[in-house]
């Protein structure tokens, strides 16, 4: 079957496009290897077919060996998780959101702008790679990701720069 890949970018900070504030919605810094991150990851991506909902013990330690600087954090509701991003510094100055999505309970709430805006201003003061400050923030989407996914990172300022059709 055939899905189509897109990806998006960001080159300034000012085109952020902030989404409604949601007062109670936050991020959370978290360590990869936590279960808790592994199990809202395993949980968001499983309705979209994420290959990272699936990850083994030995996968997870991989990726944290071959990937040191990645960092992640939960999405929070009054506390509560509601979802998890990872950013992946790269050089020079760029930083790929490799994950974003909330859990399933969370999802139509209203809440993916403002997750994304808090995403993005995190991507914007990450340390850089080889570079004196952050360039560049970009992630990937995919036909099967939440519907609703592409209009929102749109929305936020990010810009197509490439599409693929795979299958």
């Amino acid at each position: 079957m055939e899905r189509t890949v897109t990806y998006l970018e960001m080159t300034d900070r000012r085109e952020l496009k902030p989404g409604r504030v949601v007062p109670s919605l936050e991020l959370r810094r978290e360590e990869g290897l936590s279960a808790l991150v592994r199990s809202v990851q395993a949980r968001v991506g499983a309705a979209y077919g994420w290959r990272s909902s699936t990850r083994s013990d030995e996968e997870w330690q991989e990726l944290a060996r071959t990937q040191p600087h990645r960092r992640y954090w939960l999405i929070t509701l009054a506390g509560a998780t509601a979802g998890v991003v990872a950013l992946a510094p790269q050089p020079p100055g760029e930083v790929e959101i490799v994950t974003f999505g909330l859990l399933p309970e969370y999802v139509g709430r209203g809440l993916g702008g403002h997750a994304l805006t808090l995403a993005l201003q995190k991507a914007w003061a990450t340390e850089p790679l080889e570079a004196d400050s952050v360039r560049r923030v970009w992630l990937h989407t995919n036909s099967d990701d939440h519907p609703s996914a592409l209009a929102n990172y749109r929305r936020r300022g990010l810009r197509v720069y490439r599409t693929e059709v795979e299958g």
